[in-house]
């Protein structure tokens, strides 16, 4: 039984095989597998993502985030020795101003110049910030993200290993939105058919937008849940999506997110405004972990999160604990494939 007040990241330990970590995407892209959940029982259905109308009814409503990942990963040199230096963009601060993690730490001092791309990007560290992040002037003479977009490596997880061959594929088929560090992966099995097909099917589909943040897959440090600070997002909810999410609740339909990142955003919204859902834009630090009460989810899409990450403590809440572990269990058991590019699961 879990300890709501004395939760340890421990707690939310699994053994992991590593040849589950899913290191390239599958072909076509909802050829997946799809581990669905019965949220009340626990009870365990395994299917593909295709057949994911299965287990949805007219007049439900996916919410997708439909923010771009950033091909955020830059490799350059110091201008005035030569030597490598790799910039990663974590937040615009203002126009050409990014905090951004940088390797080696030690060659970016405030006032150390860079040049990336050939001369493309060039960047001068500004300030050394309190958990060694840095912050960067940027210089372009073209559009940055034009310059970004043509000299960028997308910034994929540490434990996926293989080159991406298509940049394509860390994107969901419906990203719209420049922004993000990294990708919300429970998109990335739709295709833009199925899409489609779902709409005809009387499936309603609205959009958020939550600019992911490498904070968000930051590993949790602190032995006690509790202590763990999350990083802020900035996400923005338009009034065609809170009419759409307010209309089916009115009309008992289901409000099922399409990832932990759209999650966030719905129920950071409906926090901020007392249980309503309203058009909204800001930042949110939510922090989601067993005993919060959903005010807006029905049913959640996501994928399998790493051991002890804020992720599956978001998953735990709304599944229960005994049960996402248990979910968790049989998915290695079975041989799912996990994270990123992996497998999908539902909660409903």
């Amino acid at each position: 039984m879990l300890d709501l007040n004395n939760m340890r990241r421990s707690d939310f330990a699994y053994d992991l095989p590593q040849e589950l970590i899913a290191q390239t995407p599958l072909e076509p892209r909802n050829s997946s597998r799809l581990l669905k959940v019965d949220r009340l029982t626990g009870e365990i259905t395994h299917d593909h993502f295709y057949n994911l109308c299965r287990y949805l009814k007219k007049g439900d409503l996916l919410v997708l985030n439909d923010s771009r990942v950033l091909p955020a990963r830059i490799y350059g040199e110091r201008e005035d020795t030569g030597s490598f230096i790799e910039f990663l963009l974590v937040e615009q601060r203002e126009n050409m101003v990014w905090e951004i993690l940088c390797r080696p730490g030690k060659k970016a001092k405030v006032g150390t110049r860079f040049s990336f791309g050939g001369g493309i990007l060039k960047a001068e560290i500004t300030e050394v910030l309190e958990d060694g992040n840095r912050v960067a002037r940027f210089e372009c003479e073209d559009n940055f993200f034009a310059a970004l977009d043509q000299i960028g490596q997308m910034p994929l997880p540490p434990y996926i290993t293989e080159k991406l061959k298509d940049k394509e594929r860390y994107q969901t088929v419906y990203s719209n939105e420049l922004g993000s560090s990294a990708a919300p992966t429970a998109g990335l099995h739709f295709t833009k058919q199925q899409l489609e097909d779902l709409q005809t099917q009387g499936i309603n589909i609205a959009f958020v937008t939550l600019h992911v943040g490498l904070g968000t897959f930051r590993p949790v440090k602190e032995d006690k849940v509790l202590d763990h600070k999350m990083h802020r997002e900035h996400y923005e909810l338009s009034e065609k999506t809170a009419q759409m999410i307010n209309d089916t609740k009115k009309n008992g339909g289901r409000v099922i997110a399409v990832g932990t990142t759209s999650c966030r955003t719905i129920e950071s919204v409906a926090a901020f405004h007392d249980g309503k859902i309203v058009a909204d834009d800001g930042w949110t630090s939510i922090f989601i972990y067993p005993g919060y009460e959903f005010k807006v989810m029905d049913g959640l899409i996501t994928n399998f999160h790493l051991p002890e990450s804020t992720l599956i403590m978001l998953v735990s809440a709304f599944l229960g604990y005994e049960k996402t572990m248990d979910a968790y269990k049989t998915a290695v058991e079975e041989r799912y494939r996990f994270f990123s590019f992996g497998d999908s699961m539902m909660i409903i």
